[in-house]
């Protein structure tokens, strides 16, 4: 019987592990931060929707993209006890779940949301598994690909508060893109030897350390206007303004 429940425990645990839940959770942090900022009048209902169906949606995606990586990451030290390199998981039950788990979330987002935030959604979904994905092992473009689906989120969010795509939104969604292209470019030069041995092209391998470096800065910098645009936009005031001034510079500072 303590057998049985320490299987099911361990079971539940690597399903759970193969949707990412700590990028989810950036997803939920970031889908709720569009959402309060668009400031429209939507329901807590059509909100809850619009929570769980990016959830859904990013989980699914983050589930087939282990199942379709299980081999590549069975050559990298830092993602070969993951369940499916590890071999602890059947591969058929995590494509199923992660089929499962977008199937779910476009239906979700459209009768729960609005057809535009379902859409995008969608869209999500298919850039991060059939493009993002198989892109990883042939260009190291993949990196600019792979930032699509993760600054969809808060644009998300606010097309579930607007039900339309705006300046404001777009920027939104430009701040979260331009943000992770110099955290993903120190994850490649951190961790360059694992990515080899996976095959995959990253811009350290390909365009050298020093392009990278180059690349990061530009990003960095970047970055400070787009913040920033948010205020002549009148999403946020002079408070936030002069925070991400601040945090902007001393990023660019950091990555210099």
């Amino acid at each position: 019987m303590m057998a049985s429940a320490t299987t099911s425990s361990t079971l539940l645990r690597d399903l759970v592990a193969l949707t990412k839940p700590r990028l989810s959770s950036m997803v939920l942090l970031t889908t709720a931060g569009g959402l309060w900022l668009a400031g429209g009048r939507l329901g807590s209902s059509s909100a809850m929707a619009a929570m769980m169906g990016t959830t859904l949606a990013v989980a699914g995606a983050h589930t087939l993209n282990s199942y379709l990586e299980r081999d590549l990451d069975r050559a990298m030290r830092r993602t070969r006890t993951r369940p499916l390199p590890a071999g602890r998981l059947d591969a058929r039950l995590a494509l199923w779940l992660g089929i499962a788990l977008s199937t779910v979330s476009v239906p979700v987002l459209w009768f729960g949301v609005n057809p535009l935030t379902a859409a995008l959604g969608l869209l999500a979904i298919v850039s991060y598994v059939l493009a993002y994905t198989p892109l990883k092992t042939r260009s190291p473009w993949a990196l600019h690909v792979g930032a699509l689906p993760g600054a969809l989120p808060p644009l998300m969010g606010w097309t579930a508060a607007r039900g339309t795509l705006d300046a404001a939104g777009l920027v939104l969604f430009g701040v979260l893109f331009v943000w992770q292209l110099p955290h993903f470019l120190a994850i490649a030069l951190y961790r360059r030897e694992d990515y080899a041995a996976a095959g995959m092209k990253t811009a350290p391998s390909v365009w050298g350390e020093g392009a990278a470096r180059l690349h990061m800065a530009a990003y960095t910098a970047l970055l400070l206007p787009l913040s920033v645009a948010l205020v002549s936009l009148r999403v946020a005031g002079w408070w936030y303004g002069s925070a991400a001034i601040a945090l902007g510079v001393g990023f660019l500072w950091s990555t210099l």
